[in-house]
């Protein structure tokens, strides 16, 4: 307690002691304005602040010890700034200032108070890197801004749009400025003696001014609008291939609704970001120097009271601006999570309705969607803060403006169309520079959205899809060796443990066994899915990874026990991701799957829609859709997925009648009904990811393991009351 008080009292000692010898120095540089026609003014001036900077340093730190770079900023700021204001009005007015000819307390209090606060609008837009906390912040910025970079390069077939509304953007600011000017003309030749040519050429060019600035902003807005469609349409595009091109694991770790948020939001922000914010931010940075060029010309004591305003409004915008940022990445996560519970529900709105969890959902959802309320009030909370304490700085300024701008008037320093010139100038010049403030923090929340959208663009899939090989001739000869096998959704759960198998040439090989011991795994690496931990897996004696990943999915057909399809046409199913696939071969494979003749008694024929999902077809006609779309493409390797669990007996028999006829063909049957596989050349038994027991059905009958249990317990299911 007494080490704290005295540091409180050394400070305390400190401060006293730094104003009274600031003080001093301060008059002393005064003596040095008056004698302003004496040779070496401006030296003398420049030496006594450097003299006072050092010496109000070297007190502080006497009595302090180490200095805070902020305290460093602002003693810097604080002994610099009357040296630059009375320079500048020298070579610019070539005339004293009240703060240059009889410096006073109150110029000390007006240079203390300006030089804080530029210290602290420094501190918060350019925080110390050596922070914890503002270290963190400061590389946030630099990221957002690399993004931003970023971006606008991914907008380079927009350029020659943007730079049409660019020409427009200048049009329209250069005209707008322009009118408040021949505003205060007007009302200065109404106010003296009238003179009609004059009133009429006033009238005039504000006429034409107005007409180039709407002109330009309306062409400027139309060019831009276009070049934001055309860049969002080829962003979802560019991230809809990327997300196609990611292993099947990513979307079993990553929510849907996450995914299609990213797809139809982030990307039209991501087009926001530069193209209306750089818009605003060029238009704005425009007219703010043409409005203060002009305001210079009517009054620069005006102007300079003005731009006063500046460091207080820039302070006050870098705060809400951390602030909004942070809370409308957090708004834009809660959204996301919002919409996957929307896809849940309606994707699976049947166990939802079977198990009567229509209130649980709606619970569930309104958690979600008050999540993000309780968000958007926080943010909202802080935007009101913020715009009140905008508001009432910008009031402040307004009176001290009228203030001095009457006593201008009364000393003929101005006229008052000048004035009302100059107020309509203030007036939009505090909207811009408070805009500039913004648009700069608000591009940089609009990036937040590019950075998850770059997240999906930069990451590269886990299973490798940059083979190369197509060999002419294919043999279909599968090897499988010691594979281990776990899904990304579940990492310690291994699913293949030393996995080894042979699919040998034109022969069919069963897979068997119960659920969840690793058959439909087998397909899913075998198609290239998922990428197994250890091992692998060759085709002919080349790795799989090593085959073009269009030519290995030619080669290699899948027809699963649910078959997808999609909306549109048999034939386009039937031919679907093949270009150029005759009618005649659709039909061919048709006949080979059986149907051929079920599709020739629709109305439409071939050109019968399927609805969504295959809703319009029974499940034995999307099961043959599905056979015939994998034997159009003449697969090398044939996986079966007990395809014929849907199927009449005749319908069956043609089936595998028709497969059986293709001896060059390697088949790969996961059998249910183990009476479909007897006749395979190769059964496997599979229980616990690995392989138990091999054969033909003859060999494994015989020995009496695993499948002979599993064949004489469906033959026993099979049979009525088990008999």
């Amino acid at each position: 307690m007494a080490g704290s008080t005295a540091a409180l009292s050394r400070r305390a000692a400190a401060l006293v002691l730094a104003v009274f010898v600031d003080l001093c120095l301060f008059y002393a540089a005064g003596l040095v304005v008056t004698t302003r026609g004496e040779s070496g003014h401006a030296a003398r001036l420049w030496a006594l602040a450097a003299v006072r900077c050092s010496v109000l340093t070297a007190v502080t730190r006497l009595l302090l010890g180490d200095l805070h770079p902020v305290l460093m900023r602002v003693i810097a700021a604080h002994s610099l700034l009357p040296a630059v204001f009375q320079t500048g009005t020298d070579a610019l007015r070539h005339e004293d200032t009240e703060c240059g000819s009889s410096a006073d307390v109150r110029c000390w209090l007006m240079g203390a108070g300006a030089a804080l606060a530029a210290a602290l609008f420094w501190e918060f837009t350019f925080p110390d890197a050596d922070d914890a906390a503002g270290g963190q912040e400061k590389k946030q910025k630099q990221k957002a801004r690399v993004l931003f970079v970023r971006v606008l390069r991914l907008f380079r077939p927009e350029y020659l749009m943007l730079l049409g509304g660019f020409v427009m953007l200048t049009l329209a600011v250069s005209c707008d400025m322009f009118i408040p000017f021949y505003t205060g003309k007007v009302i200065d030749i109404l106010g003296t003696r009238y003179q009609p040519n004059e009133f009429i050429s006033a009238l005039l060019f504000m006429g034409l001014f107005s007409l180039g600035s709407s002109l330009g902003a309306g062409c400027r807005g139309g060019v831009l609008l276009c070049a934001i469609s055309s860049f969002t349409c080829r962003m979802k595009l560019t991230l809809f291939g990327s997300l196609t091109k990611q292993e099947i694991g990513f979307f079993e770790t990553t929510k849907t609704g996450e995914i299609t948020s990213r797809l139809s939001k982030d990307t039209t922000l991501m087009a926001r970001a530069v193209c209306l914010n750089i818009n605003v931010l060029l238009r704005t940075f425009i007219k703010t120097l043409g409005m203060i060029a002009l305001m210079m010309s009517l009054s620069w004591k005006l102007t300079f009271l003005v731009l006063m305003e500046t460091p207080v409004t820039g302070l006050i915008q870098n705060i809400y601006d951390t602030h909004n940022q942070r809370l409308t990445l957090a708004v834009q996560d809660s959204m996301a999570q919002a919409a996957e519970v929307v896809n849940e529900v309606v994707s699976s709105v049947r166990a939802v309705r079977s198990f009567n969890a229509e209130k649980h959902e709606a619970r569930r959802y309104d958690d979600r969607l008050m999540d993000t309320h309780i968000l958007r009030t926080r943010q909202s909370t802080i935007r009101a803060v913020y715009l009140l304490a905008r508001r009432l700085t910008g009031l402040a300024m307004q009176v001290l403006m009228l203030y001095y701008g009457r006593l201008f008037i009364q000393s003929g320093q101005m006229t008052a169309g000048n004035l009302v010139s100059f107020i309509l100038y203030q007036s939009n010049l505090g909207d811009n520079i408070r805009t500039l403030t913004y648009i700069f923090g608000d591009m940089l929340n609009s990036v937040g959205a590019a950075g998850k959208v770059f997240e999906y663009l930069d990451r590269k899939p886990e299973v490798c899809m940059e083979g190369k090989l197509k060999p002419d001739q294919l043999t279909g000869h599968v090897i499988f060796r010691k594979l281990n096998f776990a899904y990304p959704r579940d990492p310690e759960k291994p699913v293949l443990q030393d996995f080894s198998l042979e699919l040998k040439p034109g022969k069919m090989t069963a897979l068997v066994g119960p659920s969840g011991n690793g058959k439909s795994t087998c397909v899913s690496l075998l198609q290239r899915l998922y990428q197994q931990q250890d091992g692998e897996i060759l085709l002919d004696n080349e790795p799989l990874k090593s085959y073009d990943h269009h030519f290995l999915h030619k080669k290699i057909s899948v027809v699963s026990q649910e078959p997808v399809l999609f909306s549109g046409s048999i034939r386009d199913n039937i031919a679907y991701g093949l270009a150029g696939c005759s009618l005649d071969e659709i039909q061919e494979a048709a006949r080979k799957a059986n149907a051929h003749d079920f599709i020739m008694k629709l109305e439409k024929g071939y050109d019968a829609e399927v609805g969504e999902g295959g809703g319009h077809l029974s499940k034995s006609g999307k099961q043959q859709i599905a056979l015939a779309r994998a034997l159009v493409r003449r697969p090398q390797v044939l996986i079966l997925d007990e395809i014929t669990s849907s199927l009449d007996t005749d319908s069956e028999n043609k089936v595998l009648q028709t497969l059986a006829g293709c001896p060059d063909q390697t088949r790969l049957v996961i059998a249910h009904k183990l009476r479909t596989i007897e006749t395979a050349d190769q059964i496997v038994v599979i229980e616990g990811g690995r392989v138990r027991e091999r054969g033909t059905h003859r060999e494994l009958m015989a020995e009496q393991g695993s499948y002979y249990n599993l064949y004489c317990t469906g033959r026993d299911a099979r049979q009525p009351n088990g008999s």
